[in-house]
């Protein structure tokens, strides 16, 4: 179940969004030819990524940081950058662009910290801007529960897009990570799910204030839980370029 976009178009230009994705990329950019020579490349995250034992033993915490830069393949960038894409200018208009750069670090800081507690003596580079962007995602949820989303469904053979409420589609993620870092050890390495699950927590709680100054369980009241613009449309039409049937 994949995002593709919302329906929510923001008010203003998000600037902060934007300086954060070209960040990301410039960075991955930036480093992209240590991917043909593995040992330069786990040298690489090895000065610059979280490392949990690292924080637990010598309380060397600049990892935190750096860390919420890099990534560790295309795929992982690009699937980052959508999700913060989709969910971070509604969050930066509501909130200002200060502020919302603020939460956006402090979110990453709190989701690198869970994944510390998760496995405070693992070795394993921590690298990844998802534990940020899931705070951002929690911040989305509490503001605008019913914000309709489009995601790709993909289900083996079935594939549709279907839109469906924010609150769904977030609540399903979350519950996921939440799931798979019960039943994940994270000395061995992979996804980092407790970064994710308490990244996104962290974006709740921090939201909280922004939501309680617009007016609490009022602010859904005036404006269905959705964002207090007009929604985008999007239709999908059948194109004018005709069907060309296969001879036999």
């Amino acid at each position: 179940m994949i995002p593709i976009r919302d329906h929510n178009p923001s008010r203003c230009t998000p600037y902060v969004t934007y300086a954060l994705i070209a960040a990301n990329i410039l960075i991955f950019v930036g480093y992209w030819p240590l991917f043909t020579d593995e040992r330069a490349l786990m040298q690489f995250f090895d000065e610059w990524a979280m490392i949990p034992a690292r924080i637990t033993r010598t309380g060397d915490y600049s990892g935190l940081f750096s860390s919420m830069f890099l990534h560790g393949g295309l795929m992982h960038l690009a699937g980052n950058m959508l999700f913060l894409w989709i969910f971070g200018d509604n969050l930066e208009d509501r909130m200002g662009h200060l502020p919302y750069l603020a939460f956006y670090l402090a979110t990453g800081i709190a989701a690198g910290m869970a994944q510390v507690l998760g496995g405070p003596l693992s070795q394993v580079p921590t690298v990844g801007a998802s534990g940020a962007i899931a705070g951002v995602m929690g911040g989305y949820l509490l503001l605008f529960p019913r914000a309709r989303v489009d995601v790709l469904l993909i289900f083996i053979v079935f594939v549709r897009i279907v839109t469906i409420p924010a609150a769904l589609m977030l609540a399903v993620w979350f519950a996921f990570q939440l799931l798979a870092g019960l039943a994940s050890n994270p000395d061995t390495g992979g996804i980092a799910y407790w970064a994710h699950a308490g990244g996104f927590v962290a974006g709740v709680v921090l939201a909280l204030p922004v939501f309680w100054r617009l007016g609490g369980p009022r602010f859904w009241t005036l404006h269905g839980g959705v964002p207090p613009n007009p929604q985008a449309r999007y239709e999908f039409r059948r194109t004018s370029i005709p069907r060309v049937r296969k001879r036999r």
